[in-house]
């Protein structure tokens, strides 16, 4: 038997994500299934206990932690009976769709004293965090900006906005270790089209408190971009890291050079794919008896951000404070 034995609610697209990548860890296992889909017995071992309602799951007991892949409208009422329970909760992005829920669930983790992370994934993803690593040698961020999307995925569950805009953020956020002093927000495209509703976003975010020089962010989302991307910049005074999870080279820097000799620098990162970082990261927390929140706290700051970019949409592409 594995050391991490964990149970996973959802068998949607990302909860069959999840099982694959649960599959090929050595020391982590999936031992337990909620999913009211018949056929998901076809998913998974018989070794691997199966249940239509997830608070069978959890009653059932047998798991040292529980992941929530199902939509994010229902993630408080999950992992809220999960923390009652003192199970630990790996989550996915968005935490909620409500500022309240988030802040809530916060509060309940640390009374509790239980763990829960959420998994935005590119906060684990190896290029990233090496990231974040040349960027403590190279200075001040003057700038960041970032280009995400595709065409589709078209989820009703989801809105676009939150879907996509989780992960930008939550990059920009870690970057800089606070939350954006304004925002403005922007659609650049709205349509219907015959798979669904279709939106392509501007936002800009402005991180400093008027003392020092405003560092701003440029982010680009949505799910009507002819083709996939996913690109986030980090400007310094002497040259840009390149983050592009699509490209061979997942972390270059761009040298701020008159020289014709300066070159793009391509920078080696790890290939651990960034969902099985965050799994590990999970199943070692639960080893460790970590009750770390800072993973929520982000998850919180990630949805207070998201309902400012709404509230600044909702004022026709006005500015959020």
């Amino acid at each position: 038997m594995s050391d991490i034995q964990l149970g996973l609610i959802g068998a949607g697209r990302w909860g069959r994500v999840y099982m694959n990548a649960l599959d090929h860890m050595a020391d982590v296992a999936l031992s337990a299934l909620a999913s009211s889909n018949p056929q998901s017995h076809d998913l998974v071992g018989e070794d691997v206990a199966l249940h239509e309602d997830w608070q069978d799951l959890l009653t059932a007991g047998g798991m040292d932690g529980v992941i929530v892949a199902t939509p994010p409208a229902s993630h408080a009422g999950i992992v809220c009976v999960a923390l009652e329970a003192g199970v630990p909760v790996l989550v996915e992005k968005p935490l909620t769709l409500d500022v309240d829920e988030a802040k809530a669930l916060c509060d309940l983790a640390e009374h509790k004293d239980c763990l829960v992370m959420v998994d935005h994934i590119h906060l684990f993803s190896p290029a990233f965090r090496a990231l974040k690593s040349e960027a403590a040698k190279l200075g001040p961020v003057r700038h960041m900006e970032s280009e995400a999307g595709n065409h589709g995925p078209f989820r009703k569950a989801t809105p676009i906005l939150w879907d996509w805009g989780a992960h930008d953020i939550s990059m920009c956020l870690d970057l800089m270790g606070d939350t954006p002093s304004e925002i403005s927000a922007r659609r650049q495209e709205l349509r219907k089209t015959g798979e669904g509703s279709g939106a392509v976003f501007d936002l800009r975010l402005g991180f400093g408190d008027g003392d020092t020089d405003v560092v701003t962010a440029g982010i680009r989302i949505g799910n009507m971009l002819p083709r996939k991307r996913r690109r986030f910049c980090a400007a310094f005074d002497d040259g840009i890291l390149v983050y592009d999870d699509l490209a061979a080279d997942k972390l270059s820097f761009v040298p701020i050079s008159a020289s014709p000799e300066a070159e793009i620098r391509a920078i080696s990162v790890a290939p651990a794919p960034p969902l099985t970082c965050a799994i590990q990261a999970f199943a070692d927390a639960i080893a460790a008896d970590s009750v770390c929140h800072d993973s929520l706290r982000m998850g919180v700051d990630v949805v207070e951000t998201l309902a400012r970019c709404e509230a600044a949409l909702e004022g026709h592409g006005g500015t959020e404070k």
